[in-house]
């Protein structure tokens, strides 16, 4: 009797954390007495494996031992790789040569969109793999969703800097950002300073405004702008040259979410929408430093944080996490309980249907933590509160 095969893979974008989690799973599995199959570039190493050209098939998959993960958690990112593939929504130019002419594929528009989740079956099938860790936010779980529903088993483990997945308090990869954040914004503060301006800040976070609400908070930074509120330009441009004209230093400092917008305003995406239909976010930080400038006659200092927040090694929060999600993953597998995804909620690990990624989009609580009349983290009654007020 063949040993139980487990395939993991790690999908969009990277956070410290991963590599401990998949370090978890492999450890763990194999004293269990599986095999594990790490797969490359996440949904993409299945979608352009090639089951007729074997030359090729360890681009996408490797083998993996515990020599393989002696030492990843000790860097950040993923060592298996990632991408931001979606195989139930290939475009015509990203399908792989070989998929063209094999009659696989169902048609998704009248575009040359196909979803190819037959082939993705196939590879698993001809792989031997008997269930899949897959590692990810919202759109690399929502592909998750679809193969469980397909009747294929799943166990999903939540990642994303932004902390935004649905259905749990908190993701890998959340307080490295924000640990990051708040000892960038310490580091500025000497040049702002120095320079007496006003500095903006802008950090990742498409939906939810998180990093930047919590940054905010914890750094003592004057002004926050979230996701969540859309704000009025000239009421934040007289608020930070009020607050510089009021410190014993003569600067001020606004954090600003990616996706935050004015009032009436669009959030600011550039480029081709990805296979999850997302455009590149960002600029909205440039675009409130120039208008903060024209309408108070400061000067400004501009410092996108961008990719610096979910680089190098996790900090030991997000090395707890990992760790244990991994271990819970690995449980649920040992218990045949499939179509899961771990999660933390009220302080406690848990785990949750992975179709409730599907089922509404995780931002921060307004009312209870945020004062949007006059742009700053405020937490109205802290008993109870979560211990990262999510």
């Amino acid at each position: 009797m063949r040993k139980k095969r487990i395939g993991v893979l790690t999908g969009g974008g990277d956070v410290p954390g991963l590599n401990p989690a998949i370090k978890e799973v492999v450890l763990n599995a194999l004293d269990a007495n599986y095999d594990v199959i790490g797969i490359r570039r996440g949904w993409r190493g299945l979608l352009w494996y090639d089951i007729a050209d074997p030359a090729k098939h360890d681009e996408f998959v490797v083998n993996l031992t515990k020599n393989d993960v002696r030492l990843i958690d000790r860097s950040g990112g993923t060592f298996l790789h990632t991408s931001r593939t979606n195989p139930q929504k290939v475009r015509a130019h990203d399908i792989p040569e070989f998929l063209l002419k094999s009659g696989l594929g169902e048609p998704v528009d009248d575009c040359g969109t196909k979803d190819y989740t037959d082939h993705v079956l196939k590879v698993l099938d001809h792989l031997g793999i008997d269930v899949l860790v897959t590692i990810g936010g919202d759109d690399t779980l929502s592909y998750s969703v679809k193969l469980c529903r397909m009747g294929f088993p799943v166990v999903a483990i939540p990642k994303t800097m932004d902390n935004d997945v649905f259905g749990t308090d908190y993701c890998i990869g959340f307080s490295t950002a924000v640990t990051r954040s708040v000892d960038l914004i310490t580091q500025l503060r000497t040049s702002v300073g120095s320079h007496e301006r006003i500095g903006v800040f802008e950090l990742f976070g498409r939906n939810s405004g998180e990093t930047s609400l919590i940054s905010a908070y914890l750094a003592y930074v004057d002004r926050a702008i979230i996701s969540e509120v859309p704000f009025d330009m000239e009421k934040l441009a007289r608020f930070l040259h009020d607050d510089k004209r009021n410190s014993p230093s003569n600067y001020s400092i606004v954090t600003i979410s990616e996706g935050a917008h004015m009032i009436d305003g669009e959030i600011i995406q550039s480029g081709p929408a990805d296979a999850y239909g997302h455009q590149k976010l960002g600029g909205i930080g440039e675009i409130v430093a120039e208008k903060i400038q024209e309408l108070t006659d400061q000067h400004i200092m501009y410092q996108k944080f961008a990719y610096v927040m979910r680089s190098g090694a996790p900090d030991s929060l997000d090395r707890m996490v990992a760790m244990s999600f991994g271990n819970l993953a690995m449980q649920l597998i040992k218990r045949d309980d499939y179509g899961k995804m771990t999660a933390l909620q009220a302080g406690r690990y848990t785990t949750v249907p992975i179709e409730i990624v599907l089922t509404g989009k995780k931002q921060v609580d307004v009312e209870a933590y945020y004062d949007k009349e006059n742009y700053r983290p405020m937490i109205k009654d802290f008993l109870g509160v979560p211990m990262f007020l999510t």
